[in-house]
């Protein structure tokens, strides 16, 4: 959406649950983010302020951060609608059925997702589709 200016992304999680809160008329991908931020009441706190847009999160601080949290999620709403890579909306149908809802199902693909992201970037290289999917086709069987 903003490539690398995290203050811009941020801002826009911001205004679109501003947004969503006034009943205010949003764009697709307005609505996609408001979608997002609606199923974690726990990050809900955030948007009442705009000083909460500079917090940063630390791993091994246990914190997690929420803005790639619902990044993460926005990126798989968006591999789906897609479906790119080929094949990822047949397995999130699958693994819905298997896990039973949309939101736990997308939990378990962002383990995938993250994976293949930071060993993309682990080894300065562009993420392999192919493995992205073998992880979540093995979701499947490991859910069997």
């Amino acid at each position: 959406m903003f490539g690398q200016n995290r203050q811009q992304l941020r801002q826009m999680y911001h205004d679109v649950w501003q947004k969503k809160q006034a009943n205010e008329s949003l764009s697709a991908l307005e609505s996609m983010i408001a979608q997002v931020i609606n199923e974690h009441p726990e990050y809900h706190k955030i948007f009442n302020s705009d000083s909460s847009l500079e917090q940063e999160y630390f791993v091994e601080d246990g914190q997690t951060n929420p803005f790639l949290h619902m990044g993460l999620h926005i990126s798989l709403h968006e591999q789906i609608s897609t479906d790119r890579p080929q094949g990822i909306r047949d397995l999130y149908q699958q693994l819905q059925i298997k896990f039973g809802n949309a939101h736990d199902t997308e939990h378990q693909m962002m383990e995938c997702l993250t994976e293949s992201l930071w060993s993309a970037q682990r080894n300065n290289q562009p993420p392999s589709e192919s493995a992205y999917l073998q992880a979540i086709q093995q979701l499947l069987l490991d859910a069997r």
